[in-house]
């Protein structure tokens, strides 16, 4: 089958044309051109299906037009022409835990966007805002073409309750939570987090305004159950089994009490952990995992690679090299940890496996950064059991799902070319990074990354 370029062009008339990028953001592009062919290429397509050999994809105007074999299809003329033999092409990361902010420092956009897109994410949903403002000022510049970054789908301000952050949104009244959410969706906000502290009849009006206002609400629970959480309406869950209140011992409705036995006791696989996972599933209630900070707790798997120290400005250094020294006294909290973190993996491959929509998200924080913590996702997702398909599915088309954009997450036709290319296979991940497409643009991760060494967390 030979596929002309005008047939090609035909297909996209009805598609706009693609953000025109300024001399700041061009100079970390490598291929720029309209019309791309990218030769030889074995593809994941994100949807589950095993990977593809021997694959041309053609890249129109930022979308793909065709994913075939190299035998059936005729490369237009003009073209610029990849030859991606021994590469492997997955879709771009779609990060749905991934903030612009980590403690201490308000808002690290700025260098956070560069790692992200960098790194192989080009969608990020931030999962609170700690300076919301400042987020959606850098999304609607990304959007334009005068930043550098990926898609950002911004949150507001957390809500919490009383004995919660002072930095956060302790609601005085259901006004207040109205307010507010009319507020920053009118300035193009579409979710909300609502934290540890939020009373259950807080929650229900914010769901219900959030909702009326088209925008969604997740959450990292504590006085609040999953079930409870699941039936008023809730659209997703942070952080899975560590923060499952449901099974707390003396734990008094809709305060963050309770002891958490239950964290080294429950059996996962118990009818009532199935049984609130299958609540969960009839309700579309979605799942993020957040591995990789979690593993950050754990001393001997607490330690930084070598690009990593290379990034951190000196504070976060200084602290990443005090907590080494404080680990080293704690070997008596390995064993605890690490069992911990395999039930959490549990409890997210159980998830899944039952239907659930189960996506990820980096929770940047400590030595984890921007970017670097969803490629270590996906290698803690497949020490969790998942095979490469089901990781790729879980860290971009459920990405795509919960963010209700259907022109992300997989690779297929008509579907925007935001990409990946990888050297050689992504068997033991996908750190190894050529070039990074956007939008259908395609950036080398080295130019970005390589000016960035020690500015990540400069006070």
């Amino acid at each position: 089958m030979e596929l002309s370029l005008t047939a090609i062009n035909s297909e996209i008339e009805f598609k706009k044309k693609r953000t025109q990028l300024n001399q700041d953001v061009l100079k970390y592009v490598k291929f720029s051109s309209d019309t791309i062919a990218l030769k030889n290429a074995t593809v994941y397509d994100g949807k589950g299906n095993p990977a593809k050999k021997n694959q041309t994809i053609i890249v129109i105007n930022g979308y793909f037009k065709s994913i075939v074999q190299n035998s059936e299809i005729k490369i237009p003329k003009n073209a610029e022409v990849i030859n991606l033999e021994g590469k492997t092409i997955i879709p771009g990361i779609v990060g749905v835990h991934n903030h612009l902010h980590i403690p201490r420092f308000h808002f690290v956009g700025d260098i956070a966007s560069k790692l992200y897109l960098a790194s192989g994410v080009t969608t990020i949903q931030t999962c609170g805002s700690a300076s919301p403002e400042q987020d959606v000022a850098l999304s609607n510049k990304i959007k334009k073409g005068e930043s550098l970054g990926p898609n950002i789908i911004t949150s507001g301000p957390y809500f919490t309750g009383k004995g919660g952050s002072s930095s956060m949104i302790i609601p005085k009244n259901e006004k207040q939570i109205r307010d507010t959410i009319k507020y920053w969706t009118k300035k193009g906000v579409t979710w909300f987090k609502v934290y540890r502290h939020t009373t259950p009849s807080d929650l229900k009006v914010i769901i219900a305004e959030a909702h009326k206002q088209n925008a969604k609400v997740t959450g990292h629970l504590c006085s609040i159950t999953f079930e409870q959480a699941s039936k008023l309406g809730i659209d997703g869950i942070e952080h899975g089994f560590n923060s499952t209140s449901d099974f707390r011992k003396n734990k008094t409705f809709g305060i963050c009490d309770g002891s958490r036995e239950y964290i080294d006791e429950l059996d996962v696989e118990s009818k009532s952990v199935q049984q609130l996972q299958q609540l969960m599933i009839d309700k579309n209630v979605f799942l993020t995992s957040t591995l990789a900070i979690y593993e950050t707790s754990i001393p001997l798997r607490a330690v930084a690679d070598e690009r990593t120290l290379k990034i951190m400005a000196p504070f976060l250094l200084s602290q990443y090299h005090e907590r080494r020294n404080s680990y080293n006294s704690q070997k008596s909290r390995e064993n605890l940890r690490e069992k911990r973190l395999k039930r959490i993996m549990e409890f997210e491959y159980q998830f899944f496996k039952m239907g659930g929509t189960l996506t990820a998200g980096v929770d940047a924080a400590r030595h984890l950064l921007p970017g670097f913590g969803d490629q270590r996702n996906f290698e803690l997702l497949k020490e969790a059991g998942f095979t490469n398909e089901e990781t790729l599915k879980i860290m971009t088309s459920n990405g795509a799902k919960v963010l209700s954009d259907s022109e992300i997450g997989t690779i297929e036709k008509n579907k925007k070319a935001d990409f990946i290319v990888i050297k050689g296979t992504i068997e033991k991940g996908i750190r190894n990074i050529d070039f990074v497409f956007k939008d259908g643009y395609g950036y080398d991760p080295r130019l970005i990354v390589e000016e960035l060494n020690g500015k990540f967390g400069i006070e």
